[in-house]
């Protein structure tokens, strides 16, 4: 075993560069949120996203390309983190499967995703007109859903085994339903046409408890 006066400097220093490039990665992944959301997809290069993170435009693409940096922007804004699977290993999952009841469970459900599409609005519109021209964002557009869907499912399940879920209605099917109710795509098509986030909040809410839950 080396000795502690060697070994410990090199760790640290390890230990240091590790900090240091995950502040970095923060700082441009945090430009590239602002910037997608105010320019769009189109309108933000890497070198607007280099400038706005005080960072080089290769260090930039060391991150990229542009594609994965928008990705990295909805999933950070959206959930906190980037490359997460399962919504149960973070406190957003953690805490809906806390509910004690199913009108507890709508609340927060509501509410959750209300934030979710505050927080991400812009960013899901730059990611759509993105997977219009883009064959990578489609994908991932699509593989989004796709992952959404997985998550109401893993939410869906626990309020089942408590019997908050409606039993006449398939339960595939009551996944789907609840995943369109709370998908992006809806939120942005109902707000476009001039409703409030209250608006929204109480048509969510009543839809989820007629559709998805017990009554």
């Amino acid at each position: 075993m080396p000795p502690k006066s060697i070994s410990s400097p090199r760790r640290y220093r390890s230990d240091l560069r590790r900090q240091q490039a995950r502040a970095t990665r923060q700082r441009i992944v945090d430009a590239a949120v602002e910037l997608f959301a105010a320019e769009g997809y189109a309108g933000t290069t890497l070198a607007k996203i280099a400038a706005k993170a005080g960072v080089s435009a290769e260090t930039v693409q060391g991150h990229g390309p542009k594609a994965a940096l928008l990705i990295a922007a909805v999933e950070t804004v959206a959930v906190g983190v980037s490359g997460e699977g399962n919504i149960l290993n973070l406190d957003l999952g953690r805490d809906l499967v806390a509910a004690q009841s199913p009108d507890e469970a709508i609340d927060m459900l509501v509410a959750t995703q209300s934030d979710v599409h505050l927080r991400s609005a812009k960013l899901a519109e730059a990611l759509i007109g993105a997977a219009n021209a883009d064959p990578e964002l489609d994908r991932y557009r699509r593989e989004l859903v796709a992952s959404v869907t997985l998550q109401w499912r893993r939410i869906c399940t626990t309020y089942r085994e408590r019997g908050w879920i409606r039993d006449d209605v398939p339960f595939d099917e009551l996944v789907e339903s609840s995943s369109a109710l709370g998908g992006f795509e809806m939120y942005l098509r109902l707000t476009s046409q001039g409703w409030s986030i209250e608006t929204y909040r109480r048509w969510a809410r009543r839809m989820l408890a007629e559709t998805v839950f017990t009554r």
